[in-house]
């Protein structure tokens, strides 16, 4: 289970570890990606480079951006999935991150939680 909470700004939010060090992560139900990472991780993710991938933003606006294969830490495995790079200091991850999750966002209560679904 991973916790986090949403901030002033209606922001949905939890910490990830990665390469040693407490991420703020952003949880962005609007992009059906898997993560952008800041370029400060490209190595530690083991980035290997494979293709270009064009992405939808908003109002019509399209963009094309490096794809890579990395390996990140989520809720205890890692996993081998898609990334792009953006320069910041947050990690933003999308609802292909979450394909196996239950997540709950509620506003009124500030709290963020991640659970992995069980089969039944």
């Amino acid at each position: 289970m991973i916790r986090g909470t949403v901030t002033d700004d209606r922001i949905p939010v939890i910490e990830l570890f990665v390469d040693g060090k407490r991420w703020r992560t952003v949880v962005d139900t609007g992009f059906n990606g898997y993560l952008e990472l800041p370029e400060l991780l490209r190595r530690a993710v083991k980035a290997q480079f494979i293709g270009h991938l064009e992405s939808a933003l908003a109002a019509g606006q399209t963009i094309v951006e490096e794809n890579f294969i990395v390996e990140f830490p989520f809720d205890g495995e890692t996993l081998e999935i898609e990334a792009t790079f953006a320069p910041g200091d947050e990690i933003l991850i999308g609802t292909s991150l979450l394909w196996r999750h239950r997540l709950e966002i509620d506003f009124v209560k500030r709290f963020v939680q991640i659970d992995r679904s069980v089969s039944t």
